[in-house]
C-alpha cells in the first residue's frame, strides 16, 4: 500500500479507466473461486531471530518523544535498547 502513496496525483488523473458495467461486476469473483489453482500465500520461515512480546511501563513523555517520529516508534525503542545493551557489555 505505501508503494500507491509515492503514485503522483498526475499519473493517477492520467489513468483512463472506464467504469464497470452492471454485467461485468455481476460477473466479478473472488480469485479464489475464480482461480482456484493459485495457492494460498503463506509466509515463509522467519529470517531474523525472533523477538520477544513483552509489556513494559514508560514515561509518557519517553512515548510521546518517539510516537512522534512515526511509524516504526517501537522498532527504534528497540534500537536504543539494543545499543545501550551492546555499549555496557565489555
Amino acid at each position: 500500500m505505501d508503494q500507491l502513496k509515492k503514485v503522483p496525483q498526475e499519473d493517477w488523473d492520467d489513468v483512463d479507466s472506464p467504469p464497470l458495467s452492471d454485467e461485468m461486476l455481476a460477473r466479478m469473483q473472488p480469485v479464489k473461486v475464480a482461480h482456484p489453482d493459485i495457492p494460498p500465500r503463506v509466509r515463509g520461515p522467519q529470517k531474523a531471530p525472533v523477538k520477544v512480546p513483552v509489556s513494559i511501563r514508560l514515561n509518557p513523555e519517553v512515548v510521546a518523544y518517539f510516537r512522534a517520529q512515526g511509524k516504526g516508534w517501537q522498532t527504534r525503542i528497540n534500537e536504543v535498547l539494543a545499543e545501550y545493551v551492546t555499549n555496557r557489555q565489555e
